[in-house]
């Protein structure tokens, strides 16, 4: 794989990851799921991430004959269950697994510090705070978008990101999404979140 194709790999996982988190998923991207209208790299990447396609995979098999709008209705109720509550078993946000921080409290201001030192600042699309998930993803891709335009600053910002807040959270978040859910669906996401982050930090530690 040429280097443009790579960051258009990685730009893609990003987007995926954004759409499915972001809110519940809709008929456009699920009739796109389950009529395989996706890529997944060839060979194998890392173990979660592997994983992870290969459970995208059998889900869109699944339920390839299923209905598009109860697949939807489905997927909207998990979604919700999971993410929305009124109680939800998994927290999507950073602070909420911080050690050192109350969830929503002061962890926030080294979240928008980390932002704020790259010169970004979240989409206003995203109204959630800004240590979650969709707008850590958010900043993610912005400083993956900008390694593909030679800014070399970019590699050394993902570099602290992921050492001081992505990575500090990923494995207890994504523990607490595969036991709380029986979707197939959701148990990919928690492996490719998981596996998307592993490549990006050896990828980001050979470049720095």
């Amino acid at each position: 794989m040429d280097e443009q194709a790579l960051y258009e790999s990685r730009l893609e996982l990003v987007d995926f990851l954004t759409e499915v988190l972001h809110d519940v998923p809709d008929e456009a991207f699920v009739e796109t799921l389950l009529a395989g209208d996706f890529e997944t790299p060839d060979g194998e990447v890392n173990e979660p991430l592997d994983r992870g396609f290969d459970e995208l995979h059998t889900f869109a098999e699944e339920h390839r004959e299923y209905d598009i709008e109860a697949v939807v209705d489905v997927l909207e109720q998990e979604y919700t269950r999971l993410f929305i509550g009124p109680r939800p078993p998994v927290i999507a946000h950073e602070t909420y697994y911080r050690e050192d921080a109350d969830y929503l409290g002061e962890g926030l201001a080294e979240v928008e510090a980390s932002y704020s030192a790259a010169g970004w600042a979240p989409p206003e699309e995203y109204p959630e705070e800004d240590d979650f998930i969709v707008v850590e993803l958010a900043f993610l891709r912005n400083l993956i978008d900008r390694q593909r335009r030679g800014d070399e600053e970019a590699v050394g910002f993902e570099r602290v990101f992921l050492d001081e807040h992505a990575l500090t959270w990923v494995d207890a978040f994504t523990d607490d999404l595969r036991q709380e859910t029986d979707s197939r669906l959701f148990v990919a996401i928690a492996d490719i979140y998981e596996g998307v982050l592993r490549f990006e930090d050896e990828l980001v530690a050979q470049l720095v």
